[in-house]
């Protein structure tokens, strides 16, 4: 693991350090828009007073924070393979280049001692799990793993409802950021409750705090923080298009892990792009409320 001298500076200064995944660079914006999205949010996170450590796996190393060469090589080289925790070891062996997931991203932040994540949405429950065991890692690797994941929910085409089952299950504190409801992603309310709120930074850093005092910070703090309602996707054209497309992809025989992407492309399609905008968006929002986090949790520590 090699950590950028800013960000080992910071980390040894008390400084606060936000960690950044770099899937969503490398895979889930148009290249161009990419680079500039992945800039936006480092600077996002430095004018709120912290540090950015974007993560990633290049030429087999893994790179806490990247410098602006590497990030433009994730963002515009394209041999950036998407890489889990369990495709880590294979990549690294192999001397090959990677964008970290949710979970790995989580996993890589936690060891290099940084305590708080910003991210666009979780992976969840997928559709269809009971048949076809469809989960991601997002979920378990959280329940295992010291962090603070600021996320917009997690994609409304997910099973929501299975996915916060699993959280509590889990035993993975879930905190809703001025909400009662938990986000979905594109939509500011997914349809479901939150079991916690939370109105400020200071009160995440208080939960996070309590849970070293109880022995349970060995398990993420999600921090629910939904787009604002003039940000969102229109409900009403979301929830059309994605029946429309749940529908359709049963037509096909689309199925497993290919319903995602088909179900992501027919939504920037059929809105106009509005869901591309919102991603960008709630990234940005992540990204500033992560660091309002790590200044306040660096301050209870202090």
């Amino acid at each position: 693991m090699q950590v950028h001298p800013e960000v080992a500076e910071a980390l040894a200064g008390r400084v606060p350090v936000v960690a950044l995944e770099s899937t969503l660079i490398a895979h889930g914006l148009p290249r161009g828009r990419n680079l500039d999205v992945a800039r936006e949010l480092e600077a996002v996170v430095r004018a709120a007073g912290a540090v950015p450590a974007t993560i990633a796996v290049v030429a087999g190393t893994v790179h806490v924070g990247l410098d602006d060469r590497a990030l433009e090589a994730l963002a515009l080289g394209g041999d950036f393979v998407k890489a889990g925790v369990r495709d880590l070891a294979p990549l690294v062996a192999r001397g090959a280049s990677a964008a970290t997931t949710v979970a790995s991203t989580a996993h890589i932040a936690a060891r290099a001692g940084i305590r708080v994540f910003a991210t666009g949405g979780l992976g969840g429950v997928h559709r269809g799990a009971r048949e076809s065991w469809d989960e991601s890692a997002d979920l378990t690797t959280l329940a295992r793993t010291g962090i603070a994941v600021v996320c917009a929910g997690v994609k409304s085409i997910l099973d929501v409802a299975a996915t916060l089952e699993r959280l509590e299950t889990l035993n993975v504190t879930l905190l809703g950021y001025r909400t009662d409801r938990f986000p979905g992603f594109y939509l500011a309310d997914s349809g479901h409750p939150v079991p916690w709120r939370v109105e400020s930074p200071a009160e995440v850093a208080d939960v996070m705090r309590a849970q070293a005092a109880l022995f349970l910070d060995d398990r993420a703090v999600v921090v629910a923080n939904p787009l604002p309602e003039d940000e969102q996707v229109d409900p009403a054209l979301h929830d059309r298009v994605l029946a429309d497309g749940l529908a359709e992809a049963g037509r096909r025989g689309v199925r497993g892990p290919a319903i995602t992407p088909f179900l992501l492309d027919r939504l920037h399609r059929e809105t106009g792009g509005a869901t591309l905008e919102a991603n960008v968006a709630l990234v940005r929002n992540n990204a500033a409320l992560a660091a309002a986090v790590a200044a306040a949790t660096v301050a209870v520590r202090a």
